[in-house]
């Protein structure tokens, strides 16, 4: 049967204030009344049933998730003991769900990139997951066209386009995945037509990927197969607590896909962002004659290219300001030049290390 994982587990630290360890971004309506995880759900909603989807997250997050989607089933929130990266996260998943279904074909997903249209995306899905039963050692992947050079994403080259691909469908072999690149190598990738974004989306079998993972990174599936043997019993929490937090942290890109031989990409046909920053809201958002995106409530006087994000009853007013993120929220306020949001993190880490947890 066909399940869905949803990757919900991120601290989100690029969209501080506004997100918080024990509320971050997928938690969060940026775009609309929804919020991110939300929307994620209701986007499966027509191709994967409540009672087949899992979400997978942090003990620290589990109860909040469970309270923003109280239609899920209470065994559709999974807690990691501990953050392990993708691979962690992904294993994790495949061997609770494969204990209640052997056949089990997954589609993998994070819980807060902006995508649409929804009947689009679900059709695309829907091809991936034919492509996966036609071959059921397949691992299927979208690629998305890139539109600029970015830096910030990882990404998929393509091989030879696959023969049995749905009409309509640009389907291809993998040849290579690559890590984030500089921006004069991101240039060449967009010049040469054949490099897409790595959307961090999946479809595969949960048996398929633990056998990649028994094939490239022993000693963490040797982890992942002592906690499958406590499933159901009374020792599991404390088998889960020792062997996940004994697992190897790495992503599944670095773990799996690079190396994986039967991989292919399908260019997707959906609009996609990762929405990891206030600048790809600002891209999703739009902005005004003056190059500015507001959210709340902001007069200007000679302020172009500026991110404001307030509440409607909190008035934000700038004068003579140029390509700048100004956040507020109740009680911390960051003013930021916008080209420069990777330091956000930094300023996360300074409240850590002043003890101003309060904040975070």
């Amino acid at each position: 049967m066909l399940h869905a994982v949803i990757m919900a587990g991120g601290a989100g630290s690029r969209f501080w204030p506004e997100s918080r360890e024990a509320r971050p971004k997928q938690l969060l309506p940026l775009l609309g009344q929804k919020s991110m995880i939300r929307a994620t759900l209701d986007r499966l909603g027509a191709l994967v049933p409540r009672e087949r989807m899992l979400v997978v997250t942090t003990r620290m997050l589990a109860q909040a998730i469970a309270d923003e989607l109280p239609d899920l089933p209470r065994a559709g929130v999974l807690a990691e003991p501990c953050r392990r990266d993708t691979a962690g996260c992904i294993g994790l998943a495949a061997v609770e769900i494969l204990a209640r279904d052997p056949d089990a074909l997954l589609i993998v997903l994070p819980a807060d990139h902006a995508i649409g249209p929804t009947a689009v995306f679900v059709q695309a899905l829907g091809q991936a997951v034919r492509l996966v039963e036609a071959d059921p050692r397949r691992i299927a992947t979208f690629g998305i066209r890139p539109n600029y050079p970015a830096e910030s994403f990882g990404y998929i080259e393509r091989g030879a386009p696959l023969p049995e691909a749905e009409p309509g469908t640009a389907a291809f072999t993998v040849q290579r995945f690559h890590e984030k690149p500089r921006i004069d190598v991101a240039r060449e990738y967009l010049d040469s037509g054949r490099f897409y974004w790595n959307s961090g989306i999946f479809v595969f079998r949960a048996a398929t990927i633990l056998d990649e993972l028994a094939a490239q990174r022993p000693a963490l599936h040797r982890g992942l197969q002592a906690i499958a043997a406590h499933i159901g019993a009374a020792d599991y929490p404390a088998v889960l607590e020792r062997e996940f937090a004994a697992l190897e942290r790495i992503s599944i890109d670095r773990a799996v896909m690079e190396h994986a031989r039967q991989v292919v990409v399908i260019e997707a046909s959906f609009d996609w962002d990762d929405l990891g920053s206030w600048q790809a809201l600002a891209r999703l958002a739009g902005h005004d004659e003056h190059g500015n995106t507001v959210v709340g409530r902001h007069v200007g006087v000679r302020t172009e290219g500026t991110i404001v994000h307030g509440a409607p009853d909190h008035l934000i007013a700038t004068v003579g300001l140029r390509d700048c993120l100004i956040v507020h929220t109740p009680d911390a306020t960051l003013v930021a030049n916008k080209h420069d949001e990777e330091a956000i993190r930094q300023v996360v880490e300074l409240l850590r290390e002043k003890g101003w947890l309060d904040y975070l």
